[in-house]
């Protein structure tokens, strides 16, 4: 199929002959980047813009890696689902470097902030970036939109809150997603359920000691969830890498996890997963955040 014929301000790219052109990647829109405020107004790089665009190219990079490696989709498209979106600086910037180059590819930024969408569908209708679409709905909400299709190639996170990210996983598992970039923040619902059974705990492991005080409650739950996610995907077929995002100074929240279905179900993972829940009284999220597939689908693999 012929790609379709970009604006004028999607073509606003680097030249040749602009000192810019060492900092930024061959085509990038230099009116996006001074949208997204990673240039300045008359296109420069000060130095914190530059540490904002090393920050972009950082994470791109992991996520670049991730798409070259999806075997492609009969009509070469792929489709992105970019929850909690926010301003959607992730998705200009994925469609900016990547997608626009992907004719029949889609980029959907799902944001509950009405005034976001609408600014984020401005900014798209400015720059020509016709294959964006934006949708006013939860993380939750968007897995029964008919707004959305029946499937999606990769589902991204950047920061979304709490149990937003769990939300994500869920929609993603649902749409038969390839891929998650997951870069979770403020997961608060497992501390919650540590706290109430505190005393318990207490009283039955001196491991309990690891999260008595309130501080290390929240940090805590913050690290079993993360671990408890990446068991999840594991035995729902993915192979997972969990890394961090350095030079990502202004958060504490610079966990990136990356998963590919493989199809590999690891009943290894199932069963370490329901131990940890057991262990921590946590079991009465198997019914609701980590529901499992049943015991014949996956396979005998034990991890090391």
């Amino acid at each position: 199929m012929k790609q379709r014929k970009e604006s004028s301000a999607q073509r606003t790219t680097v030249l040749d002959h602009n000192p810019l052109a060492a900092e930024l990647r061959p085509g990038q829109s230099v009116e996006l980047l001074k949208e997204l405020h990673i240039l300045t107004r008359d296109g420069k790089l000060n130095q914190d813009s530059r540490r904002k665009l090393k920050q972009v190219y950082h994470l791109y990079q992991f996520i670049e890696k991730l798409l070259q490696e999806l075997p492609p989709n009969p009509d070469g498209s792929l489709t992105l689902a970019d929850h909690g979106a926010g301003k959607s600086y992730l998705g200009f910037i994925l469609y900016d470097l990547y997608f626009k180059h992907l004719p029949d590819s889609h980029i959907y930024g799902i944001e509950t902030r009405a005034e976001l969408v609408e600014q984020s569908r401005a900014l798209a209708a400015k720059l020509g970036f016709g294959r964006m679409s934006f949708i006013n709905l939860s993380v939750a909400e968007s897995a029964h939109s008919d707004a959305l299709p029946a499937r999606f190639d990769v589902i991204t996170a950047l920061h979304a809150c709490d149990t937003a990210t769990d939300d994500a996983i869920a929609f993603g598992l649902q749409k038969k997603a390839r891929a998650f970039v997951l870069v979770p923040c403020c997961q608060a619902e497992v501390a919650r359920h540590l706290s109430q059974s505190k005393a318990l705990s207490l009283a039955r492991t001196p491991l309990a000691e690891l999260w008595r005080h309130p501080l290390h409650t929240r940090e805590m739950g913050s690290q079993i969830t993360n671990v408890l996610r990446c068991l999840y995907l594991e035995a729902q077929g993915y192979q997972v890498t969990v890394t961090e995002l350095v030079g990502w100074e202004h958060s504490m929240k610079n966990e990136l996890i990356l998963a590919r279905y493989t199809g590999h179900r690891k009943q290894a993972a199932a069963e370490r997963l329901k131990s940890i829940l057991t262990e921590f009284g946590l079991t009465d999220l198997l019914d609701t955040r980590f529901t499992l597939p049943g015991e014949n689908a996956g396979d005998n693999e034990t991890l090391p």
